[in-house]
């Protein structure tokens, strides 16, 4: 019984902690991510082995952009004019993206951020695996 309560005390202790996020390691974020992997609130996953777009982030203070863009084959990224705007706003200690389109908005919250990965979490509790993109190059 001892043993039991020690176990969930310890599974209790791992499953609460979170990493803090610090508004200045947002400029982490700038640059070129592709997604990893997708983990539904089930549990399920979606492995994203080929993605044909990436996202490029560009945050600055707390406001910044999403855009998609298509690695080519050269190295090079081909990217149209639509974005994604972008407030980073703190909400009790957690940092939340707030997306906004001429036809929706969304918030996505950071869970983890780090110099090569990071995860969030959409409204619906998906949460999307990213991973710094590396220039791919035929040449």
């Amino acid at each position: 019984m001892k043993k039991a309560f020690y176990l969930s005390l310890l599974i209790l202790f791992f499953v609460s902690c979170k990493q803090q996020i610090d508004e200045k390691d947002l400029v982490k974020m700038n640059g070129y991510w592709e997604i990893e992997k997708a983990e539904m609130p089930d549990g399920s996953k979606k492995e994203y082995k080929v993605n044909t777009t990436i996202d490029f982030f560009e945050i600055k203070g707390n406001k910044g952009f999403r855009k998609k863009v298509m690695p080519q084959l050269d190295g090079t990224y081909l990217m149209n004019d639509l974005s994604e705007n972008i407030e980073v706003v703190n909400k009790e200690g957690d940092l939340v993206l707030s997306y906004a389109t001429p036809y929706a908005k969304w918030k996505e919250e950071i869970i983890t951020l780090s110099d090569d990965k990071f995860v969030v979490k959409n409204d619906q509790d998906i949460k999307y695996y990213y991973k710094k993109s590396k220039p791919f190059s035929v040449k």
